[in-house]
């Protein structure tokens, strides 16, 4: 692998993160690079033979290798746990399929779709809910693979909001995100372009001058990172967020909920807060773990979930509290899963628990 002193001498700002992918694990032959013990690595072969893998440098190095359980290694490092597929889970936990009315789109709601540009990934995650898709379509961006659903979006005038996701739309090269906006902004009923991207967090190096001047134009922009641990936040993670909020784009944060990477509060404190008051990213949701197969071992219960949040909301300002939800199957879509504080209700008179765990009574007084 290079150092990191190399990839700073050779490459531009522009380019920085292109020497970035290459120097990180690209192919499964390169976890042979790896300290990992033979036991090790071939199990994570044997796993990653089912779901790709990739890692960029940058978040390579976050990784504690004398830490079995180090919660970087443990989302992007084949397990040998992955290959058990527990009863109950699915091949589409959310139902993409069923409501793909064209290639490469997905309309569930009415005023929103997801649009997936590419297959490909900047850092493929071990718990994706998308894993067996990647895995298994791979495909990247082509100006033509875009055509009908850049034709359905058109054709229904309820949509408002535009979706890129996959894949990581991030990790297309410039070109590619200008044209993709620039057809998307021509559509007139259009109004917002979100983007779901990991790239901040694996490969900040790729947020540049230009990646931000590709997205620019009439659509207002919604930035939507992945941060699951307070150790993703970087100088670097940083500085790429700093770029994107001077660029005048919304940045938010979905986190997924997993055993043994984040189900302690103070990690989710920790977490929740340095999103806010150092990047300048709002925590939007906290995901229960999807049905996607082979991560029985990283999902919680809802109920271990429920008294994370619940504690959480009495540690953190609003501002910096997610809500927890879980993306239910055959397209449910997301669902709260927080407790509610309402026990009970006579007529106009409600029962109330409070922060404070205390049980009090509020009267409705209306005209």
């Amino acid at each position: 692998m290079t150092s990191d002193a190399n990839l700073r001498e050779s490459a531009t700002p522009d380019t920085a993160w292109q020497d970035d992918v290459r120097a990180g694990v690209r192919h499964v032959r390169d976890l042979a690079s790896l300290p990992l013990s033979p036991a090790e690595r071939a199990a994570a072969q044997e796993a990653a033979a089912s779901h790709k893998v990739r890692i960029p440098k940058a978040y390579l190095d976050l990784i504690d290798w004398s830490d079995p359980h180090d919660p970087i290694r443990a989302q992007v490092i084949p397990s040998p746990d992955e290959l058990i597929a527990a009863e109950g889970e699915l091949d589409d936990p959310i139902g993409d399929h069923a409501f793909s009315p064209v290639p490469r789109l997905t309309h569930r709601h009415a005023d929103r779709v997801l649009l997936f540009p590419t297959y490909q990934c900047a850092v493929y995650c071990r718990f994706c809910f998308r894993k067996e898709s990647l895995t298994s379509i791979g495909r990247g961006y082509t100006r033509e693979a875009l055509e009908p659903a850049l034709a359905y979006i058109a054709e229904h005038p309820e949509i408002r909001e535009v979706i890129l996701t996959g894949g990581d739309p991030l990790s297309l090269p410039d070109a590619a995100l200008a044209e993709i906006r620039a057809r998307i902004e021509a559509i007139p009923h259009v109004r917002l372009l979100r983007i779901h991207t990991r790239v901040p967090v694996a490969l900040p190096s790729r947020i540049t001058a230009g990646l931000v001047g590709a997205l620019q134009g009439r659509l207002m922009v919604t930035v939507v990172t992945h941060f699951n641990h307070p150790r993703e936040i970087t100088s670097r993670a940083e500085a790429a967020c700093r770029t994107m909020r001077q660029a005048g784009f919304v940045l938010l944060n979905q986190s997924v909920l997993l055993k043994g990477v984040n189900d302690r509060v103070e990690v989710l404190e920790e977490l929740c807060s340095e999103l806010m008051y150092r990047l300048g990213v709002k925590p939007y949701y906290l995901h229960h773990g999807d049905l996607a197969r082979g991560m029985a071992h990283r999902r919680t219960t809802i109920a271990e979930g429920q008294a994370l949040v619940a504690e959480l909301r009495q540690r953190l300002s609003g501002i910096c509290n997610p809500t927890y939800v879980i993306d239910l199957p055959e397209g449910g879509g997301k669902v709260p899963l927080g407790a509610s504080h309402i026990e009970g209700r006579e007529g106009e008179t409600w029962l109330i628990r409070g922060q404070d765990g205390k049980l009090r009574t509020y009267r409705e007084v209306v005209g």
